[in-house]
């Protein structure tokens, strides 16, 4: 059966990781024709660049040669990671109280499987930044390597406390590839090559959720553990927070959904979905933080009323008090004069 296939929704996994697969196979002297037979993938198809393969395609394939070669790194490392290895990872981190521990023990005890490469987790300025460090040449694998190390941490991560971690910037040590059409899928946020390290970056209040998870759920996500790392998790449970605050530092770039959109990488459609998934609306949102607003200079300042309605978002201020009277039950006049 050919890999190709005609959106990039059903079939997005480039070619190239594919082709990395079967160098692993290499790596150790063996054939990859089984593997490839078994994930429906057509060995015709490994040397077209615009091929792409299916998440289960790939799931199915990656599985396969973990096991077959019992090496989970697929031959990146100097030494070989038995197939259990991010297992154990995952073990390690689960009984964490929240997920900045988790990471933290993540990093450390994957220097146990390995020291070709150090993970390393730093806050700072409200952002939390996961960056590679390559203690070895990684060799041809380099890319695959890197951006498998990332993709894993990251679905495990979003998998344990049951919510995507939105990125705000990746980056990654080499040329943009032919495939980078793919990255955003498997990352989001800004993505700068020619970097210094492999990299990404995020809002550092996700390291305080605490995880979701318990022992029988790991046992029931490591039988399929691949998909992780291979689509976006879906529900952000800092989405909301994350739009209030963008509503009042940049509520004139942020007036439509489009704009608010693009300035979280989302489409809006996504944007749409994602609050609904929290139980929110973007329109109550918008009010929750306008009323915020016109309470607030309500209450400290002596502006026109006029003036606030125009500051917090209104085309008139005969709109504005029909909305303030809904919010508050009172029009903004008698809330100011009764001190409220």
């Amino acid at each position: 059966m050919s890999s190709s296939a005609s959106g990039p929704v059903r079939a997005a996994t480039p070619m190239a990781f594919v082709r990395e697969i079967v160098r692993g196979y290499e790596r150790y002297g063996l054939d990859a024709s089984e593997a490839l037979r078994q994930a429906r993938i057509a060995p015709r198809d490994l040397h077209d660049p615009g091929a792409r393969v299916t998440a289960a395609q790939f799931e199915a394939l990656n599985a396969h040669a973990m096991q077959e070669l019992d090496d989970e790194a697929l031959g990146w490392f100097s030494r070989r990671l038995p197939w259990g290895s991010y297992g154990l990872l995952c073990r390690a981190s689960l009984p964490s109280p929240d997920l900045g521990v988790a990471i933290r023990r993540w990093c450390r005890h994957h220097r146990l499987l390995t020291d070709d490469i150090t993970l390393a987790l730093t806050v700072a300025d409200g952002v939390a930044m996961l960056a590679i460090s390559e203690q070895r040449p990684l060799g041809p694998s380099r890319e695959f390597c890197l951006v498998s190390s990332l993709r894993f941490l990251h679905g495990y991560a979003c998998w344990a406390i049951d919510s995507r971690i939105s990125l705000r910037e990746a980056t990654f040590p080499y040329p943009a590839p032919p495939h980078r059409d793919a990255y955003p899928l498997m990352f989001g946020g800004e993505l700068r090559f020619e970097a210094a390290q492999a990299s990404y970056s995020f809002d550092e209040r996700y390291l305080a959720l605490p995880l979701q998870r318990d022992e029988r759920a790991l046992r029931t996500m490591l039988k399929r553990a691949l998909p992780l790392t291979v689509l976006q998790y879906r529900r952000d449970r800092l989405l909301g927070q994350r739009v209030r605050e963008l509503l009042r530092a940049r509520g004139a770039e942020a007036a439509h959904a489009e704009a608010l959109a693009a300035l979280l990488h989302l489409s809006s459609r996504t944007l749409h979905r994602q609050l609904k998934e929290e139980g929110l609306t973007l329109q109550g949102l918008k009010d929750e933080v306008r009323r915020e607003q016109a309470v607030d200079q309500l209450r400290r300042t002596q502006r026109p009323i006029k003036q606030i309605a125009l500051a917090v978002g209104f085309r008139n201020e005969k709109s504005f008090s029909r909305a303030f009277l809904g919010w508050t039950g009172t029009p903004p006049g008698v809330f100011r004069r009764e001190g409220r």
